[in-house]
């Protein structure tokens, strides 16, 4: 009880801190956002210019001639905040309001919020899209960065943890189901649901905290309706992400990583997953490299300044290819 009531504590002060810093700024003049901006860009060197440049490049891969979709798209000056009715996508809002608010009022720009898991038909902003190499309408920006760029310190050693696998998820996926059904009761896994409005109420297990499941060596990270959440704070710790090369990505670039050098990568269907477990167990020594290419990985997106700069060269990228 006590547990969780400290929780509910901590999530409530984060939620009013969250309000108050972006409903302060959302009053401030766009004019100190445009100045503030374009200062930035004038502090970089050319090596952190190129840096930023080829993730630039990364995050907006636009087709030839790219078109906006003019049914949906909203001009910068009239993307403000909807007072006259409940928004569930606040936390998308003000990150995108942040990015944008720095350019010309009448640039107009599509964005969809929520968990997309699909290619757009045109240039969009979201938070995640279908991993591929080619041209791609979906934008990337860090949308909803609140719940999903975490990133924790982790005090405990890899060989002190237990020599076990947690999972601990919501499960409204088949592929997440399919992920119980088989290990499920594993003498390796600590595994299991933490909702019961949909799966097998067999595998239902009690909630675990973060600091819960760093006692364990490995963490799954399986994707559920876009990208894997969990996936930046085991990278930031000394537990080791477990799971099959992803499928979707976010601002978190999932697209670049390299199974068994970033995480400990499985086939899709988790028959591998024992064997994994157990070379990694038997071999400390290669764990703990991918523990620190993960953390190097994870370093590049902690700046929280350089990060908004970033964005924001996205999207004045976005309003150039769409010839604004």
């Amino acid at each position: 009880m006590l547990r969780t009531d400290f929780r509910s504590l901590v999530k409530g002060y984060k939620r009013i801190s969250f309000y108050t810093g972006n409903f302060s700024r959302y009053y401030m003049p766009d004019s100190l956002f445009r100045n503030l901006f374009s200062r930035a860009c004038n502090r970089l060197n050319r090596n952190e210019r190129k840096q930023i440049d080829r993730r630039v490049d990364y995050y907006i891969r636009l087709p030839h001639n790219a078109t906006l979709d003019s049914s949906t798209a909203v001009s910068v000056g009239d993307f403000n905040y909807p007072w006259k009715k409940k928004h569930k996508f606040t936390t998308y809002f003000f990150d995108l309001f942040e990015c944008v608010r720095c350019f010309n009022p009448r640039f107009r720009f599509n964005y969809l919020f929520g968990d997309v898991a699909h290619e757009t038909d045109s240039p969009t902003f979201v938070k995640s899209r279908p991993i591929t190499a080619g041209t791609t309408n979906s934008v990337l920006m860090p949308l909803n960065k609140v719940r999903h760029f975490r990133f924790i310190k982790d005090s405990k050693l890899f060989r002190d943890k237990k020599d076990m696998l947690v999972f601990r998820n919501v499960v409204r996926q088949q592929h997440r189901l399919d992920f119980l059904d088989r290990h499920f009761g594993n003498h390796l896994c600590d595994a299991g649901q933490t909702n019961r409005d949909w799966g097998n109420l067999e595998y239902l297990k009690p909630y675990m905290t973060i600091e819960e499941q760093l006692d364990f060596k490995f963490v799954a990270c399986i994707e559920g309706n876009d990208v894997a959440t969990n996936l930046k704070w085991v990278m930031a710790s000394n537990s080791i992400a477990v799971m099959p090369r992803p499928k979707i990505e976010s601002w978190f670039m999932e697209g670049t990583l390299k199974g068994d050098y970033h995480y400990i990568e499985i086939k899709d269907d988790y028959s591998d997953l024992e064997e994994k477990l157990w070379y990694y167990i038997a071999h400390p020594d290669e764990a703990e490299a991918i523990i620190k290419h993960a953390h190097e990985y994870v370093d590049r997106f902690r700046d929280i300044s350089k990060e908004l700069l970033t964005a924001r060269l996205v999207a004045e990228k976005y309003f150039e290819l769409t010839r604004q």
